[in-house]
């Protein structure tokens, strides 16, 4: 069944293979869903991803294994509450969500156990991953500069650390301090700048804001498209699923947008991960070890970089061609385990410069 499925898979290079592919993850889960619980080997997951290829993946794991995937969709902080009010008590094997942050929230609130894979320590490079196994990233995602081609020098922005000069005053746009990739990305000037250097340039991001942070990331796309701002703050995908949308006007929303993976020159461009760990009370560890080897297996990295124009962790898969388009770039190697370590000094640094 292996070899088929990954066959199956395979053709998903194209747009077609996608939507047959999620039409029949669709109808299996729909029959799921209507024989109610129906008994043998089961897995439960707590996700705070939302994407259609996720399901088409649980789907396909379960037609491939015989194991059937019972998930539990909120926010990343519902789901975390969730597993500390549950206990010991908790049905969940798996969670999966957003940022190396909230991993590192949810290891360090000790809802989350280490378990030792060959698979996934081959698979996965040791910075996309906690040192002692508690979790592992499933997917990259590159924070980059998105700039108004017409009103912007691109030579201009090299670097995270560019946003502080002055002639960027009222053009800079981005998300609340709130949003989990901002507070990353500035744990990771602060690794390399320390509190005081990463206060400076917080600062001076926010003596050049456009507005007030607001929106997501497709947000900040929209206001330079539409000159609200000129540069933006945002992760890869959301340019990609604009490109790649199928009604125009958001295909032509990007039209006059480039993109700048900052810091070529030095320590590369910022990234994060969607990851997942094995829950600390997991009724059934070994079916949540295999989901997990299974959402690093060569099929399933396609279809997340296919589908959801999302960098693989793997380095053996090729890119969805809207990546490729951009070319290869230099990322940052620091241990992501590490940001989530500097996650509190971050906030503490956005509140204090008033970032908001």
């Amino acid at each position: 069944m292996m070899g088929r499925t990954t066959d199956r898979l395979r053709s998903m290079a194209g747009g077609g293979g996608v939507r047959l592919l999620l039409a029949s993850s669709v109808l299996l889960h729909l029959g799921l869903a209507g024989c109610g619980d129906v008994g043998g080997p089961v897995v439960n997951v707590y996700s705070h991803r939302h994407y259609d290829t996720d399901q088409a993946l649980f789907d396909r794991f379960a037609e491939t294994t015989g194991i059937r995937v019972r998930v539990v969709s909120a926010s990343a902080d519902e789901l975390i509450a969730r597993l500390e009010r549950e206990g010991d008590a908790s049905p969940a094997d798996v969670l999966i969500t957003v940022d190396a942050g909230r991993l590192h929230r949810a290891k360090e609130r000790g809802l989350l156990r280490p378990v030792e894979s060959r698979i996934l320590s081959n698979s996965i490079p040791p910075h996309l991953r906690d040192p002692d196994g508690y979790w592992f990233g499933l997917t990259q995602r590159a924070r980059i500069l998105a700039y108004a081609r017409d009103r912007v020098d691109a030579t201009r922005l090299t670097d995270y650390e560019s946003l502080t000069n002055p002639e960027w005053e009222g053009r800079i746009l981005t998300r609340s301090s709130e949003n989990i990739y901002n507070v990353s990305l500035l744990a990771s000037i602060v690794a390399v700048h320390g509190s005081d250097g990463a206060t400076e340039w917080a600062r001076g991001v926010v003596a050049n804001f456009a507005r007030p942070p607001r929106g997501n990331d497709t947000d900040q796309i929209r206001d330079v498209a539409a000159g609200v701002g000129d540069v933006a703050i945002v992760n890869t995908y959301y340019i990609g699923r604009l490109l790649n949308a199928e009604d125009e006007a958001s295909r032509e929303l990007v039209g006059n947008i480039g993109i700048i993976f900052p810091n070529q020159g030095g320590r590369g461009t910022h990234i994060n991960v969607s990851g997942a760990g094995v829950t600390a009370h997991a009724p059934n560890p070994e079916h949540a070890l295999e989901l997990l080897e299974f959402m690093v297996s060569e099929e399933a990295q396609r279809a997340f970089a296919e589908a959801n124009f999302e960098y693989p962790v793997r380095e053996d898969i090729r890119w969805a061609p809207a990546l490729e388009d951009w070319g290869t770039f230099q990322t940052d190697t620091l241990s992501l385990e590490r940001l989530g370590e500097l996650n509190n000094d971050a906030v503490i640094i956005f509140d204090r410069v008033g970032w908001r």
